[in-house]
């Protein structure tokens, strides 16, 4: 196998990381940039990684694979998603490699899988996925219950190393309209405070959540000894243990199984919390040294398949 140096790169929504990567597969350097791709005009995202992201990085030489927002259809180049299941070398395959860029610059696919009332997509958690599962050969034996906490959590259930299917919920974007443009607006305090803990049991099972929520409110108004402070961790606890209550049977998992939570640590956090409340094992991992593992073992791949490129 060819090995070399290159540019990885996490360009996502709002924000963009990047590494040098040496041909060891070991950081260098490392930046980060606000230039996500919402924030870029159409054509803007070329000219601003020639210009402002190589230079930055002293990378201008080098071949670059880059995963993240930067492959949807507000980015530099959509890529068509690949198909679940998938491993590293399935999703290599699907790389497109940006036209007319010297040294090379390949645009990680994302994931589609069958979801549940339809097609389920994702989009740079896949990268993460493939790198968690490619830093321990442990994790690439039989199933592995995998959580992605975040605007839209990622639930995943991996065999032997590959993604076999993954449900998407809706957490912690639900949390933010509530908070922002709810009744429940204009709340302050600590989403970690005690309240959290009262919000997962009056989550239960999950299930009538629109009635639940609405619990938020009248145990303030209606003397259920809530207090105005408190709302925001409450409404945290109840979504978060609503979303790890009813979501983790769509994967078809094995029950009981334990959880890996890998992503930003105090949300991780928060979701161990909820699961340890409903008695599952649960893990917390890197989030940032998956993506990074993951952006490795993808362009080793890659590589494997097309030395020249």
């Amino acid at each position: 196998m060819t090995s070399e140096a290159f540019l990885a790169l996490d360009w996502g929504t709002t924000n963009l990381r990047a590494w040098v990567v040496d041909a060891e597969g070991r950081p260098t350097a490392h930046k980060e940039f606000a230039l996500g791709v919402s924030r870029l005009a159409p054509g803007e995202a070329a000219v601003r990684f020639r210009e402002e992201v190589r230079p930055a990085l002293g990378a201008e030489g080098l071949p670059a694979l880059i995963t993240g927002m930067a492959g949807s259809n507000i980015g530099w180049l959509e890529v068509p998603y690949a198909d679940c299941p998938a491993d590293a070398e399935a999703l290599s395959r699907g790389v497109a490699a940006v036209p007319g860029e010297t040294p090379y610059v390949g645009i990680v696919p994302g994931l589609r899988g069958p979801g549940v009332y339809g097609p389920d997509v994702m989009r740079g958690e896949e990268t993460q996925l493939i790198g968690w599962l490619a830093q321990d050969p442990a994790r690439r034996r039989g199933p592995q219950v995998i959580c992605h906490p975040g605007t839209h959590a990622k639930w995943v259930l991996a065999v032997d190393g590959r993604i076999e299917r993954f449900v998407t919920a809706m957490t912690g974007e639900l949390f933010a309209l509530l908070t922002q443009h709810s009744v429940l607006k204009g709340g302050e305090g600590d989403v970690d405070g005690p309240a959290f803990d009262d919000g997962v049991e009056a989550a239960g099972d999950g299930a009538a959540l629109a009635a639940r929520l609405f619990t938020a409110r009248s145990r303030i108004v209606g003397g259920g000894g809530l207090k105005a402070a408190e709302v925001r961790a409450y409404l945290s606890g109840l979504l978060i243990g609503a979303d790890v209550a009813s979501t983790p049977p769509l994967l078809q998992a094995p029950t009981g199984a334990p959880v890996s939570i890998v992503g930003d640590s105090k949300l991780c956090r928060q979701y161990q919390r909820a699961l340890t409340h409903r008695g599952i094992d649960a893990r917390v991992h890197d989030g940032e040294g998956a993506v990074l593992s993951g952006l490795v073992a993808l362009f080793h791949a890659v590589t494997r398949q097309d030395p020249h490129r």
